[in-house]
């Protein structure tokens, strides 16, 4: 199966799992989808994941997401850049989610992080998704 932007396709398996209440679900793996996961897990967003190994060569990935008093912790979970129009932004004008409640997973130089650890390095790059 092609697909055309495989961090929207993981996005979406997590908004729907939790709108049917499941606890776990498996989307292939990427570098890219483990960094996103990575900064969810670090700021507690879902409990967290593991990469499994398949014969063929490829990954699978296992995510397991949090819920607290039966509402899912991820309120809403959208892409920002997208294949046909990506944005960027720099460091003095990183967006902020909710005012500071919310979180933006951004790609950057050093690595896939939060707004507030972009703040921190000082740099700026490409707004992947808010997530809040």
């Amino acid at each position: 199966m092609n697909l055309t932007d495989p961090l929207g396709d993981m996005l979406t398996r997590i908004r729907n799992a939790q709108m049917r209440k499941r606890s776990k679900i498996v989307t292939p793996g990427s570098k890219l989808r483990t960094n996103v996961l990575e900064v969810l897990k670090l700021e507690g967003y879902i409990r967290g994941y593991s990469v499994k190994e398949l014969e063929n060569g490829r990954s699978e990935i296992e995510v397991e997401l949090k819920y607290y008093d039966g509402a899912p912790v991820i309120k809403e979970i959208k892409r920002v850049s997208k294949p046909g129009r990506r944005v960027y932004s720099s460091v003095q004008t990183l967006p902020r989610v909710r005012d500071g409640l919310g979180i933006s997973i951004l790609s950057t130089s050093k690595g896939v992080m939060s707004e507030h650890a972009a703040r921190d390095a000082n740099v700026g790059g490409e707004v992947l998704c808010q997530v809040f």
